[in-house]
């Protein structure tokens, strides 16, 4: 299930972007201080363009969705993900949350609004190295892009963009192959 963030998740968000894992995964691949991480939420709350949503299962927060360069005019919104890696892999969860969260986040995206954001087409990136990802994202029908180096700080890092569009979502197709409107169950 996915709901939104809220201050209280703060603590959790902060210390499971840190984990080697995620890092390794981000574009942005540093420490992030408290101060930081407060920052962002302040600028998040007063930004009409992103969502940041917990992903919960069995009652229990896994993972962080964002959702960013929301534009209803286009359509269109990028987005993120990340799961609290070393616990799902603690507990043999890891592969079941992945899955879910990126199925769930990708049915936000394309569901009605208010219960989802509406659009047509949602658009990331990941890194060249992060075989897994790219493969999940061929899986619900991402395409990719050519690869576009991007500055960040003092160095150079590649990622190679990815779409879906609404049409192409094996995500969207499944649940509306399914006897009448549901929401997915955690």
């Amino acid at each position: 299930m996915l709901r939104p963030a809220t201050d209280a998740d703060l603590p959790l968000m902060l210390a499971w972007r840190n984990q080697d894992a995620n890092r390794s995964a981000s574009i942005h691949q540093h420490v992030i201080n408290a101060d930081e991480h407060a920052a962002w939420w302040s600028r998040v709350q007063q930004d009409p363009t992103r969502r940041v949503l917990m992903f919960e299962y069995s009652g229990q927060p896994l993972g962080v969705v964002t959702f960013f360069d929301h534009s209803a005019e286009t359509r269109t919104v990028s987005w993120g993900f990340y799961l609290d890696h070393d616990g799902t892999t603690a507990a043999g969860t890891a592969l079941l949350a992945w899955t879910k969260i990126m199925r769930e986040a990708v049915a936000y995206a394309f569901s009605p609004e208010p219960d989802g954001l509406g659009v047509d087409v949602l658009e990331g990136e990941v890194l060249p190295h992060n075989e897994s990802v790219r493969t999940m994202n061929r899986r619900l029908g991402f395409t990719e892009g050519d690869p576009v180096d991007q500055e960040v700080g003092d160095s150079v890092v590649t990622a190679i963009p990815v779409r879906l569009r609404r049409e192409d979502s094996r995500t969207t197709r499944t649940q509306a192959s399914t006897a009448g409107p549901h929401k997915e169950q955690s």
